[in-house]
């Protein structure tokens, strides 16, 4: 996939992260997310391949006790699966899904929120692709319902990088969100500001709490932008992103009587 005359024709970058690939007149579809994550075909156990062998024995059996319901729920969105056939859009929806069911049983020596959050948004775009192909399938409220559980997760995730309850370091080279670009850490306080704007009224029904909500993700962000401002070394596009977005968040915070 990654070798070859021009297989990848790198389009934009979108608001939240994702590379875009514009269709190859050769090999059709190609999506540098399909092989990343390593799924077994028997058992359906998905992780990143770092966390493939470590598994400790109460998470091997977890998630061995668990086989029978990840099948059935996995069946139920996307029907009956071959992870031993090439990886197309369907498999790829399928591993990041079965990633979040997994690493819901992992421990905390293996990070897995920030992994979830990855295995969340990625599954999001999955489904976004899904429902352009398939546009009377419903795969749109699984798309917003995963984006609400990645805003929810990189939520957990900046807490997690305060508090120090999960290894969250270790998960550093794998935040991504997307293959062509490791954002990191500026990533996750990005992509919280982001999704937290985007889903607001699902995640806090009551002004006053979106208030609090946007304020909260408002201050992080800001963080983020004045280090950017400081920093040579920070990349152009995630900094002019930031600006762009602590704009709309002012914006929208003044509008409803909040801080300026």
């Amino acid at each position: 996939m990654f070798q070859g005359g021009g297989r990848l024709i790198a389009g934009k970058l979108a608001q939240d992260l994702r590379r875009l690939y514009e269709k190859n007149r050769k090999f059709g579809r190609v999506s540098p997310l399909d092989y990343v994550m390593t799924v077994c075909p028997r058992c359906l156990y998905s992780s990143f391949p770092k966390d493939w062998n470590a598994l400790n024995p109460a998470d091997n059996e977890a998630i061995r006790m668990a086989t029978d319901a990840r099948r059935s729920y996995i069946e139920k969105i996307l029907g009956p699966l071959d992870f031993t056939q090439d990886r197309q859009i369907v498999l790829g929806a399928a591993s990041y899904l079965l990633g979040m069911d997994c690493y819901q049983l992992r421990g905390v020596s293996v990070a897995p929120t920030p992994k979830k959050a990855v295995c969340a948004i990625r599954a999001a775009w999955y489904f976004s692709d899904l429902h352009d192909e398939f546009p009377n399938l419903g795969y749109d409220k699984i798309r917003d319902l995963l984006y609400q559980k990645a805003a929810v997760i990189y939520g957990y995730t900046l807490e997690l990088m305060q508090n120090g309850n999960e290894p969250v370091d270790q998960a550093a080279g794998m935040l991504g969100p997307d293959t062509d670009n490791n954002w990191g850490f500026d990533g996750v306080i990005y992509l919280n500001a982001f999704l937290t704007k985007k889903f607001k009224d699902q995640m806090a029904p009551k002004p006053e709490d979106q208030v609090l909500l946007l304020s909260r993700a408002k201050r992080t962000l800001a963080r983020l932008y004045g280090s950017g401002k400081a920093s040579k070394g920070k990349p152009g596009p995630i900094v002019e992103m930031t600006r762009e977005l602590y704009d709309e968040y002012n914006a929208i915070l003044e509008a409803m009587g909040g801080e300026k």
